[in-house]
């Protein structure tokens, strides 16, 4: 990246022939995403964002410089260089030859090193992964991202081309679907292609980007987040208040003879789901799952002053623990009184703390040390807990099979770039190296 191509742009825009034949490959870029959604490509820039419009168009001169034309199979970069190779940089020369030789493809990112280099594996052909020389990229990239780009040879090194378009799992999933049926592939068959048929993908990846973008920028839809039953979540405060003459001890110990209640704290306690503890997880779209022993967590419940306060997040767990509540405890409480939030209402009522915050009160060292420690537990669980992506069986249960393993690692890849990509969190910088180890798949990741 960073090489001047201003001078090979004028000629190919002021020749009628190769402006024309820009003009044609462009269309094959963008002509079937701005058909589907009905628009202009001069609003691109207020849907995507000034930049991408420039990436996308620059991704199109790249796929020109690759092709030729005619009988006399003509090539925009061939042309160029003889007429006007004179006037660039030995360097631009063979960066210009080096994009009419390189395909774009499918890469997987590792082993970054920011603002100098970066590893990348061809994700469609059995190539030995790459290590390339970039500074922007790197400072933005995260472990295992997937990006469409061209990996040009300079010299002793490698560098990669300007039109570099991060391919997010709905983009992967169109590309993929794309190509199979292009292919004629079936959905177990590796996806392994050649060099001429990844520089005639070309078009592909542009659509499938954009088409894996635009339904949510033009019609944004709210994030479906549900609990771990499938449950919306809508948080309920259900306020037991204390019978006249009941103390808080009396409530306790009652509390403490339940095998569902885990005390977590001074008068309060954690309420584990045991009766499905092994089931699996129902939820859709972003589930917030918590879990303790391998039983789900279905709330928390607090005693303090006059009241015991029970705290879940949707509608049907309000109603299990108004019952489970008031036949636990019998006479010691009166019918609740119940406070409901959404979670836009939550959002909305987040403001930054003012005078102390509430970080200041734990020093940073520990409350990073408790974070690790929760966070060791929660995957330590995750292990033996049933997952959907993999076929609902345990890590340890898929990594059993070939088909499975293959499972495993794309799933430990995904939470491991998602997570690196929570900047400032805690879970961001978290080592996720003892679970590919626990699962003995050390060796894959690169």
């Amino acid at each position: 990246m960073g090489h001047d191509l201003d001078r090979l742009i004028r000629f190919i825009t002021r020749d009628d022939i190769w402006h024309e034949r820009l003009a044609d490959v462009l269309e094959e870029h963008f002509l079937p995403a701005l058909e589907t959604f009905d628009l202009d490509f001069e609003v691109l820039g207020e849907v995507l964002g000034d930049d991408w419009p420039i990436v996308l168009r620059g991704g199109g001169l790249e796929d020109l410089l690759g092709r030729t034309f005619g009988p006399a199979s003509e090539n925009a970069a061939d042309v160029y260089l003889k007429r006007q190779g004179s006037k660039e940089s030995a360097q631009t020369r063979a960066y210009i030859a080096g994009l009419r030789d390189a395909p774009v493809s499918l890469y997987e990112v590792s082993k970054i090193v920011p603002g100098k280099s970066m590893v990348l594996t061809d994700l469609l052909s059995d190539a030995d992964p790459v290590t390339v020389r970039e500074h922007s990229a790197t400072q933005m990239l995260q472990q295992w991202d997937r990006i469409a780009v061209r990996i040009v040879p300079q010299g002793d090194h490698n560098v990669i081309s300007g039109a570099l378009l991060p391919f997010n799992a709905d983009a992967v999933a169109f590309f993929e679907d794309g190509l199979r049926s292009v292919l004629k592939l079936n959905a177990d068959d590796d996806l392994r292609l050649t060099q001429d048929q990844l520089g005639r993908s070309a078009p592909l990846f542009a659509n499938a980007w954009l088409f894996a973008h635009l339904p949510n920028l033009l019609d944004p839809v709210p994030p479906q987040i549900s609990n771990s039953d499938g449950d919306d979540l809508i948080f309920h405060e259900l306020r037991f208040p204390l019978v006249t003459g009941v103390t808080q001890n009396r409530v306790s110990e009652r509390l403490l003879q339940a095998d569902e209640l885990v005390a977590s704290g001074q008068k309060e306690w954690t309420w584990l789901a045991l009766d499905n503890a092994s089931r699996p997880r129902r939820g859709t779209g972003l589930v917030l799952d918590k879990s303790m022993s391998g039983a789900a967590v279905l709330g928390s419940l607090s005693l303090k002053g006059r009241a015991l306060t029970l705290s879940v997040d949707s509608v049907a767990r309000a109603r299990r623990g108004e019952a489970y509540i008031l036949e636990l405890l019998g006479d010691l409480v009166k019918p609740p009184l119940t406070a409901i939030q959404t979670v836009e209402q939550m959002m909305a009522e987040e403001k930054p703390e003012t005078g102390l915050a509430a970080d200041e009160d734990i020093p940073p060292a520990l409350a990073r040390q408790l974070a690790q420690e929760y966070l060791d537990q929660h995957y330590r669980e995750t292990l033996d807990q049933p997952i959907p992506a993999l076929g609902d069986k345990t890590p340890r249960q898929a990594v059993r099979s070939a088909k499975g393993k293959n499972k495993v690692i794309d799933w430990l890849k995904t939470i491991e770039n998602r997570s690196a990509r929570q900047t400032g969190s805690p879970v961001a910088d978290y080592d996720f190296g003892w679970m590919w180890d626990e699962l003995g798949l050390s060796e894959y990741r690169k």
